[in-house]
This record gives structure tokens, C-alpha cells and sequence, in this order.
């Protein structure tokens, strides 16, 4: 339905999917297909408008299918297969007070929950980040969502210089706030240093585990993370996860079991390109 790009190689799409639209709620992930060689990959779902039948998703282009979808993919084209919603849904109450941190592409995915937060009575902290002010979007949108907004950049380009956990570890330490829970969404290190922020206040603090996923069913067995000691799958008992019982260095080594093939992958498609 339509597309348009966010910063380097960072895109978002409205896709036509009625039955999704309907019935999807914040936290929950579609998986799709662009053609019959294509692969399953999974994406968050970051809108959804039930009226127009419009899904929204923010993809990063790093890998074969989602350069291909960014190359190759437009306003009026078809996607195969377009599966959801899939995963358990976000845990939306009023809790009382939240803070919500997004780190890189995990912005995308962490306004939905800030949103249905907000708009349940809870006083939001948002808290966001990235690399550099060229990777930060949709500020304005959690800046809507959310009663405070701290934005920061790693080098310093934008907002405040430095990593989203130190503002996190301000605001618990100051203990003006007498803050519920705390939802952290990111790249995976992010979220183990976040949940190592909150662990010595006792503060209960969600994380959203994009690990390696293929049917989104529970039955590859690809996205299987230790939470307590416990294998869990993040398609089905997930994607959402107590951050302080995840182990995080397992979860980092899975995410790196199919990086030669990936490799591999997105060198065969430049080269194809390059000769076509």
C-alpha cells in the first residue's frame, strides 16, 4: 500500500492483510514470504489500521530477503505469503509508572507497546536511541505516546550523547519515580545491559527476542531460548520474555549459528544483481 524510507537502509511498508489487521495486537510479529524461493523471515508488526486493512512494518535492510524487498518491492507489488498474527501479545494494563526503552530497529517495535500503555492511563517514559541521528526515527510518534521523551545518540549527533541504559539507570537511582515495569527492546546486548540496570531495583523488565525464526510455529526448534533455565520458543512462548531470567550470551550465540549462510546468502544476491 505504500512505502517510504526512515534513514539508511531502513524502510517502511503498509501492506494489505485484512485478516491480520484485525485481530493483531502490540507485541505480536507476522511472518512473511516475497516469493516461492524466497525464505520466512519474521517482522514486528508496528500499526495496524483495521479499517483500511493496512499492516505497518519497519524493516532494516541487513540481510539477502530484506535488501531483495527494499531493491524489489513496491507501492502496488504482491508479497506470497504474509502469515499472523503470530506470538503472544503484550501484557497491557495499567501498571501505574512505565519506562520503555528502544534501542536501534527496536523503536519500531516499542511503540505499539508504549502506545496501548499510554493509552491504558500509565505514565510513560520513553527513553530511545541509535548510532547516530540518521538512524533515529519516529520520535515524534513515541514523543506522542509518551508523558516524557529522552532521546539519545551514540556519538553524540542527536539528543543526548551516549547508551540508552544510562538515562534508565538515572531515573531508577534519582527514585522520583516510582516506577512498575520496564519494557527494553534492541539489539540483544542492549537489552541485557538494560535488564542488568533494573535487576538490583527488583523492577520486573520485559524484552522482546527476535532470535532466529523460520515457520513461527514452535515446531523448527531455530528460535529456542534458555528463560530460568527453562527452554522456551520465542515464536510461540514469546516473543516477550522476563529479561532478568533470559540467558543473554546463549541467545547472542544462537543469533550467530547461521551467520556464513547468511553471509553467503546476501553475496550471491549482490553478485546476481551486479551482473543483471
Amino acid at each position: 500500500m505504500s512505502k517510504r524510507t526512515l534513514g539508511p537502509s531502513i524502510r517502511e511498508y503498509v501492506v494489505e492483510a485484512p485478516d491480520v489487521a484485525r485481530t493483531a495486537k502490540a507485541g505480536q510479529f507476522i511472518v512473511l514470504r516475497l516469493h516461492e524461493k524466497g525464505e520466512r523471515i519474521p517482522l514486528t508488526m508496528v500499526n495496524t489500521d483495521p479499517e483500511t486493512g493496512g499492516v505497518t512494518l519497519v524493516v532494516q535492510e541487513v540481510g539477502k530477503s530484506t535488501r531483495e524487498m527494499g531493491d524489489k518491492f513496491h507501492e502496488g507489488d504482491s508479497i506470497l505469503d504474509f502469515a499472523g498474527p503470530l506470538g503472544e501479545a503484550t501484557e497491557i494494563e495499567a501498571f501505574g509508572t512505565v519506562i520503555c526503552v528502544g534501542g536501534g530497529l527496536g523503536i519500531a517495535p516499542l511503540y505499539p507497546i508504549a502506545r496501548d500503555l499510554h493509552n491504558a492511563g500509565n505514565k510513560v517514559i520513553g527513553i530511545i536511541g541509535a548510532r547516530n541521528q540518521e538512524l533515529l526515527f519516529y520520535e515524534e510518534e513515541m514523543r506522542a505516546v509518551c508523558d516524557e521523551l529522552i532521546v539519545m545518540s551514540d556519538d553524540g549527533s542527536y539528543g543526548r550523547g551516549g547508551f540508552v541504559n544510562a538515562p534508565l539507570t538515572e531515573i531508577l537511582e534519582a527514585g522520583e519515580e516510582d516506577v512498575s515495569r520496564v519494557w527494553a527492546i534492541g539489539p540483544a546486548i542492549m537489552m541485557k545491559v538494560c535488564a542488568e540496570a533494573t535487576r538490583p531495583f527488583g523492577i520486573k523488565t520485559i524484552v522482546s527476542l527476535n532470535s532466529v525464526m523460520i515457520d513461527g510455529t514452535g515446531m523448527c526448534g531455530g528460535c529456542r531460548v534458555d528463560v530460568g533455565g527453562v527452554a522456551k520458543f520465542a515464536c510461540v512462548d514469546g516473543p516477550e520474555f522476563d529479561g532478568h531470567q533470559v540467558d543473554f550470551d546463549l541467545l547472542m550465540s544462537r543469533q550467530r549459528f547461521y551467520h556464513e549462510e547468511e553471509t553467503c546468502s546476501l553475496d550471491r544476491y549482490l553478485k546476481e544483481g551486479a551482473e543483471s
